[in-house]
């Protein structure tokens, strides 16, 4: 007897897979930077020195900025992967790297154990984190971009900050759950690696899943001298494309990790507001953000990205100040705060992966975003923690948020240098 297979149901399982295969790895990324600047206090005193608890945690942000610097290598490591040998090889290798690492800082020796050794190993574990990382969001939205249908590219493209933000839910989540049911002493000898651990046995799993995926036909329907054409050449003929990826990208980079990551930790340590409220107030936000990320998907499709990015750029730059200002001493005033800027923050975060895809022909995509992209983030996203405490604790904290509002409206300006590419054909 024949099996008859609908193809609409062949279709939509396919399309669940790729959804999931793609969108879990992208979660396995976001949770591991989520999770790290929440327990940023509890690494601080359990892999560096506790004579100086301050420098301890400058000490630890500084490694999360110098795991930004492994990024742009990554981005050319694994954009040269995607571009010569397949967008789903690159995408697997970056998600087992990165579970690689997060299992390196979930069982490191703390600093009473083994000494300074202690806090290179972490150094370490961010390196190969900050390598992994750099070529997850390029291959991953190549990959999806190049699968998505070109009428509902923009929609398709909120997937990658929707599972970016269910990672950073995730693992803020586990931080409240543990910051109430363990004591102090707990956290502080064992609770604060149990995220870490989780976070590797995620990345082992988006491995398994992705290892299942198909390639993309755009990649498949390029010829062999097409995949061995000198990479350098096409990167420069594509220097224009490339400077504008690090424009429409400087602003967001800041301003979401301001918002969107490091808040509930700023919160909590600068201004003294109690640490289980911060995190159920980032939980609040965070929802609102993916609930804003495919509203403004669908727009982009209908009136293009344009509008879109320059909406987001321009809002952002617009309520930055006003949120600041409400901010001052309670968990409310964080949610509030929070999900103002980011139902903004949405509107460029949603498309972005779309409009990098569709500045790129299909030989360069995932190079020609990974490396513009990754140096930016690495010299402005991975620096603004930092840069925000060391500010503020000079009592200089408006000189950082001129910073942030200046580059936004540096990335509203490069909105207007970009040609709209709603509907795209991606296959030339």
């Amino acid at each position: 007897m024949t099996t008859i297979i609908d193809p609409q149901l062949a279709d939509r399982a396919a399309t669940r897979k790729t959804l999931l295969g793609t969108g879990i790895g992208n979660a396995v990324e976001w949770y591991d930077w989520a999770i790290y600047a929440t327990f940023t206090p509890f690494i601080a005193s359990q892999l560096f020195s506790k004579a100086d608890p301050a420098s301890a945690v400058l000490a630890t942000l500084a490694i999360f900025a110098v795991g930004f610097v492994a990024r742009p290598v990554g981005g050319f490591l694994f954009g040269w992967i995607g571009d010569r040998v397949g967008r789903k090889t690159s995408m697997t290798l970056a998600v087992g790297l990165a579970s690689l690492g997060s299992l390196m800082i979930g069982v490191a020796p703390s600093f009473a154990t083994i000494g300074v050794w202690a806090s290179l190993m972490l150094l370490v574990a961010r390196l190969i984190q900050g390598l992994a990382h750099g070529g997850e969001l390029p291959s991953s939205q190549t990959y999806l971009s190049e699968v998505a249908p070109k009428e509902k590219r923009g929609l398709w493209a909120t997937l990658i900050y929707t599972s970016g933000t269910v990672g950073i839910l995730a693992g803020t989540l586990l931080g409240a759950i543990l910051n109430m049911t363990l004591s102090t002493e707990a956290m502080n000898d064992w609770g604060w690696r149990v995220p870490f651990l989780v976070g590797a046995a995620m990345g082992l799993y988006a491995l398994i899943m992705r290892s299942k995926l198909h390639e993309t036909e755009a990649f498949e329907g390029e010829t062999a001298s097409e995949k061995r054409a000198p990479i350098w050449p096409q990167i420069v003929k594509h220097r224009k494309q490339a400077l504008q990826v690090i424009g429409l990208t400087v602003g967001l980079t800041v301003i979401y990790y301001i918002w969107g990551v490091v808040a509930p930790s700023y919160a909590a340590t600068t201004l003294k507001i109690d640490r289980g409220e911060t995190l159920w107030a980032s939980v609040i936000a965070n929802i609102v953000f993916i609930a804003a990320l495919p509203v403004w998907g669908k727009l982009s499709d209908r009136i293009g990205r344009k509008k879109v990015l320059w909406a987001g750029a321009a809002g952002s730059a617009v309520m930055h100040f006003p949120m600041t200002w409400l901010l001052k001493d309670s968990a409310w005033q964080l949610a509030v705060a929070m999900s103002v800027m980011l139902i903004f923050i949405a509107a460029s975060a949603a498309i972005v992966p779309a409009v990098y895809a569709e500045l790129f022909p299909t030989s360069i995509r995932t190079i020609g975003v990974g490396v513009p992209y990754s140096i930016c983030v690495a010299v402005f996203g991975g620096t603004a923690p930092y840069l925000q405490t060391w500010l503020g604790a000079l009592g200089l904290a408006n000189v950082f948020n001129v910073y942030a509002v200046v580059l936004l409206l540096v990335s509203a300006l490069f909105v207007f240098t970009i040609p709209e590419t709603k509907g795209k054909d991606l296959t030339h």
